[in-house]
């Protein structure tokens, strides 16, 4: 009796574009294993992901604001769905993986620090050999995860968590940077359209910007609203894609999403009002740090065996970065704030 997978497998032999990468065609895992009777290789990778704890905690993680008290602003975990979204909505026009997207979509954020990127930069300042959170988000999936174990991915989904990131580098990549899949630069496209628009949505939310404020340029070519933004930019990049047999922007496109881009750096992430959180953040993480590599007995009582690796840093930086915002703030305050006498 043949297997669902291979049926599955087939599915996609027959449907998907010549472009796509298929499951059956998987470069493999880090250590061989027996593929599932079920499900093709890539969307178990998904639900490895899924299933995993620092998944979980991506709920509790920052985005931009940190710690902010309305229900409706982003955290790292609605980020991630959002990208899901959003990519997977392009590979089912383009006729490539959706399971991959949605796997590489779902894990690329998996290894980012308490604080978004104010915990990323504080990490990268006191860890030697610096950090990356898509570095980490690798480290994650092939050691940390399943008390050492890793989650054994395939080499695709791998490829593109490590290669979805930006920060203020082109988002159209030098062949030797892109994905080695076209879903992986679906998913580094989608990465940009997903936080670029909730982080303006929280922003102006935050009262950080006014809408009166956008570039020119953001309101002809990309929109004024929300949802109307998104749809502009999901669409150019699959009839822009369409027509090239890989994934890319109109030029007028990209030149706006850039556009729109420096300004975020400029009047929301790099902003004094963020910047003000972020330096307590620093204060925060950085004595952390500092007590662990000092007191690596208290780290083994608070972290467990299961991190405990040679160098004692490397085990402490793994530690921080995946701790959410409020057991960072907890742990702080049992470390170091003062309690009182109850008589």
């Amino acid at each position: 009796m043949r297997k669902i997978r291979e049926i599955l497998e087939e599915i996609e032999e027959n449907t998907l574009s010549p472009l796509a990468q298929r499951s059956r065609a998987s470069r493999g895992r880090l250590k061989p294993e027996e593929e599932c009777d079920i499900r093709p290789a890539f969307q178990h990778d998904r639900d490895r992901i899924v299933h995993s704890k620092a998944f979980r905690r991506l709920k509790h993680k920052t985005q931009v604001l940190i710690l902010p008290e309305g229900d409706h602003y982003r955290t790292r975990l609605t980020h991630t769905l959002e990208v899901s979204q959003i990519a997977r909505t392009i590979a089912r026009s383009l006729r490539l993986n959706e399971d991959l997207v949605e796997a590489i979509s779902l894990g690329h954020d998996i290894g980012h620090t308490p604080f978004g990127h104010a915990g990323e930069e504080v990490l990268n300042n006191i860890l030697p050999g610096g950090f990356h959170h898509a570095e980490q988000s690798i480290r994650v999936v092939d050691i940390l995860e399943k008390d050492g174990q890793g989650l054994n991915l395939t080499f695709e989904v791998r490829d593109g968590i490590k290669k979805h990131s930006k920060g203020k580098s082109p988002i159209i990549p030098d062949e030797n940077l892109k994905p080695i899949t076209l879903e992986g630069m679906i998913v580094r496209i989608s990465d940009v359209i997903a936080y670029l628009n909730h982080d303006l949505d929280d922003a102006l939310r935050a009262k950080i910007i006014r809408e009166d404020e956008f570039p020119e340029i953001v309101k002809k070519e990309i929109g004024e609203r929300y949802s109307k933004r998104i749809d502009t930019m999901v669409k150019d990049v699959i009839f822009t894609s369409m027509d090239k047999g890989e994934i890319a922007l109109s030029e007028r496109m990209l030149y706006a999403i850039e556009t729109l881009r420096t300004f975020m750096f400029e009047r929301v992430y790099e902003s004094e009002k963020v910047r003000a959180e972020f330096k307590k953040c620093y204060h925060i993480l950085e004595f952390l740090y500092e007590y662990y590599m000092k007191h690596p007995d208290e780290f083994l009582k608070d972290a467990g065996k299961e991190l405990w690796r040679e160098p004692l840093y490397l085990s402490v930086g793994d530690f921080i970065a995946g701790m959410t915002d409020r057991y960072a703030l907890n742990l702080y305050e049992e470390k170091f704030i003062p309690k009182p006498w109850i008589y």
